[in-house]
């Protein structure tokens, strides 16, 4: 990781804006709330948004993004990113970084009046359709996508050093019993687009005007952001939403949308368990205790298959 990124500010993208794309010069810069871990996101006016790396380690994403999601979005039917410009180092910032178009809408994590069942739906619909489109050529599971898209079992010295800092504090019998069966299949078709980060900070969701207005139930997937994980590889990376975001019903209606095998489902729960084990051991960042808790908790009572 770098450690000599400055401080990302606004200021800091309006001298590199003006620098850089001088027609954007006069347009103003916000912050945008909530913002990411591996990325800081500002406003630029009302249309547009500046994305800059926070550290090395997620430089891979920018021209990897500004590649795939053209691509992708001619054949999603939800909203996806659209990169307008690639900005390079300057100003005292290492990195390169990219502006977009901006997308209205909330995140889901902030979202009130979701019907979480519709809202499960939504998602493994785009997610299946995400698995449709023609995968050849696509960037292949690996660094890149911090190995979403791979086999867990390259984070098994995480679960194991995990479980020996929790001691007592969790299950250590189910929780070996789940990841025992995460890492005992494999993906056996051919390799297929995977997102890497379905969360619902990474979900937008819009009131539709035809079902309701702003009646109870009426905000609907609109868009699916941050793809600086995605690649091709094995899809199971991207149903943990089923235990860190959805209750059980919204679970099944998740897992009969989605479509995929229970062997699958299986690796799936196995990438929830071992994101929820290191962020309770203390291992990757920050974190609200009470909420890896619950995950873990859903992860081991519920297997969805």
């Amino acid at each position: 990781m770098h450690t000599d990124v400055p401080r990302i500010d606004a200021a800091l993208v309006e001298r590199l804006i003006a620098a850089q794309f001088p027609e954007w010069a006069d347009l103003p810069v916000r912050e945008v709330d909530p913002q990411g871990w591996d990325n800081r996101t500002y406003r630029l006016g009302d249309a547009l948004s500046v994305r800059l790396p926070s550290a090395e380690g997620y430089v891979a994403a920018v021209e990897k993004e500004q590649d795939v999601l053209p691509y992708l979005a001619r054949r999603l039917d939800v909203a996806v990113p659209e990169p307008v410009g690639l900005g390079e180092p300057g100003d005292g910032y290492p990195f390169p970084w990219s502006v977009r178009r901006w997308l209205d809408g909330t995140v889901a994590s902030r979202a009130i009046g979701i019907d979480h069942r519709r809202f499960a739906e939504d998602v493994g619909a785009v997610l299946r359709q995400l698995r449709s489109i023609p995968a050849t050529g696509g960037p292949v599971a690996g660094a890149h996508s911090f190995h979403r898209g791979g086999h867990p079992s390259y984070y098994g010295t995480e679960v194991v050093a995990a479980l020996d800092a929790l001691g007592d504090g969790v299950d250590r019998e189910a929780c070996e019993e789940v990841w025992e069966r995460a890492i005992a299949s494999r993906w056996e078709e051919p390799d297929v687009w995977f997102h890497g980060d379905v969360a619902p900070g990474n979900l937008l969701v819009t009131v539709d005007d035809d079902d309701g207005g702003n009646d109870h139930g009426a905000a609907r997937l609109s868009a699916l952001i941050d793809f600086g994980t995605c690649g091709v590889g094995d899809p199971a990376c991207d149903l943990v939403l089923a235990w860190t975001f959805l209750d059980a019903p919204a679970r099944r209606v998740f897992h009969d949308a989605v479509g995929l095998d229970a062997d699958t489902w299986g690796r799936a729960r196995g990438w929830a368990l071992w994101k929820s084990l290191i962020m309770l051991a203390g291992s990757a960042g920050p974190g609200d205790r009470a909420e890896h808790e619950a995950v873990l908790a859903a992860v081991l009572a519920d297997p969805v298959v």
